[in-house]
């Protein structure tokens, strides 16, 4: 038995050995990389709120030991908040959607539909991603420009980030909404099957103590769901942060300036890089290129965090 299982426990444990092999190579490809970068730009990659390649017609100048362009500066505060902002804003919006439709899923919706209702869902997960894009682009935006957002500022303007001009539709909240529809499906598929997990004996229980259906699900099945919330709300939040096609082709794409209200033009770490990268091959010092591998470095580093938090805020519940 013990030779049997030889190759099968060096099969397992080299499969295992995949992820975090993976996980290092990539983080060392990274640093190498942006090593140059690193060293160049300083803290100040994090702090500042300037993107400027430098002047491309010049000759490359030494700045502190570093071959550049003359008057280059990189400075990525203005992309780390449109990422995180448009972030948070998609899953204020798809967590409630999300959750109201897995309940619906698995205890309201009539036994025959439930199936087809659930196949729809999960096809909508799998529609690419340059297709919301492409569907924020031509319906959103016109739409939201002239209906939506102005009534948002007339209604809302007494909070300071709801006022201001609405400009012309891109921007944080156009892609907070197109963010919210891509991770939705994610979100109520994997909570309708954490509520269908919950055990019959506790809805049993609950009913035969007189309490509505309603009720049960209030008291008995939501309360029981905060660590699939948590973990599910964890991979939106992922695909939200590291999503690239959808949001250039609805955040305005703006560059060196934070956003002043909800409406404003913004863009983020992925969209970025992709917007950047043929202007950044153009450096003939290499140093562009470099920051862009940064981004990448930072984007990829606070994805590990928000695991991290989220595996930490597991454990403490589970605890209590």
């Amino acid at each position: 038995m013990q030779h049997a299982g030889g190759p099968f426990r060096i099969f397992v444990a080299s499969a295992a050995a995949v992820v975090p092999i993976a996980i290092a190579a990539l983080l060392a490809f990274l640093v190498y990389n942006a090593w140059p970068a690193i060293h160049f730009n300083g803290w100040g990659f994090l702090t500042g709120n300037v993107w400027n390649l430098g002047n491309q017609y010049g000759d490359t100048v030494t700045v502190r030991g570093t071959e550049v362009l003359p008057g280059a500066s990189f400075g990525i505060l203005f992309l780390i908040a449109g990422t995180l902002t448009s972030s948070i804003i998609a899953l204020l919006l798809a967590i409630p959607i999300g959750m109201g439709a897995a309940v619906f899923l698995a205890e309201a919706i009539p036994a025959r539909l439930r199936e087809p209702a659930s196949m729809l869902v999960e096809l909508l997960a799998s529609v690419p991603s340059v297709v919301f894009g492409l569907w924020g682009y031509v319906v959103l935006i016109p739409f939201a420009s002239q209906y939506i957002y102005p009534h948002m500022a007339h209604v809302l303007g007494f909070i300071p980030f709801f006022s201001g001009p609405t400009r012309n539709g891109y921007g944080l909240l156009t892609s907070g909404i197109v963010l919210a529809l891509m991770v939705v499906p994610l979100i109520t598929s994997n909570m309708r099957e954490a509520v269908m997990a919950t055990p019959k004996e506790l809805r049993e229980a609950g009913l035969a103590t007189g309490a509505t259906r309603f009720e049960v699900m209030r008291r008995i099945i939501i309360p029981r769901l905060r660590l699939p919330l948590i973990g599910v709300s964890t991979l939106a939040l992922g695909r939200a942060l590291g999503e690239t096609m959808a949001v250039l082709m609805v955040s305005g794409n703006a560059v060196n300036g934070l956003p002043r209200n909800i409406y404003s033009s913004i863009s983020t770490m992925a969209a970025f890089m992709v917007s950047q990268l043929d202007s950044a091959l153009q450096d003939p010092s290499g140093m562009a290129v470099n920051s862009i591998t940064e981004i990448g470095l930072i984007l990829l580093l606070i994805s590990m965090l928000v695991n991290g938090v989220a595996r930490m805020l597991v454990s403490r519940l589970q605890i209590l």
